[in-house]
């Protein structure tokens, strides 16, 4: 069974740091595109972050770049979201994907300003 576990949310005042992450069982996160989305209260979900399986070629949603950043760690099966400079607009649970097929049940941020 294919499970997303994200963690790392929580309250953090503008201008401040969270880490996510996105721990993977039941597959090989090198095997799979793995995705950052975000879905704000009366939004529709929004991609935030990817990084390839291929080569790790990263993207980023123009709100965030140059403060977000997505990495992976193959050892430890888990992909990570670093977020700086937090802004009340990044508030949002944010969702782990992997190659668009499996989802995770999602962990809340929410920044105040």
């Amino acid at each position: 069974e294919v499970q997303l576990v994200e963690s790392g949310g929580g309250l953090v005042q503008a201008g401040g740091s969270l880490r996510l992450s996105c721990a993977a069982s039941g597959l090989n996160i090198d095997d799979y595109a793995i995705g950052w989305f975000r879905q704000a209260p009366g939004k529709e979900r929004e991609g935030v972050s990817c990084i390839s399986s291929s080569d790790g070629t990263t993207t980023y949603a123009d709100s965030v770049k140059g403060r977000f950043t997505i990495s992976r760690d193959n050892a430890k099966n888990t992909v990570y979201l670093q977020m700086n400079s937090l802004k009340s607009e990044d508030t949002a649970v944010y969702y782990c994907n992997a190659g668009i097929r499996y989802w995770g049940k999602g962990t809340l941020v929410t920044v105040s300003s």
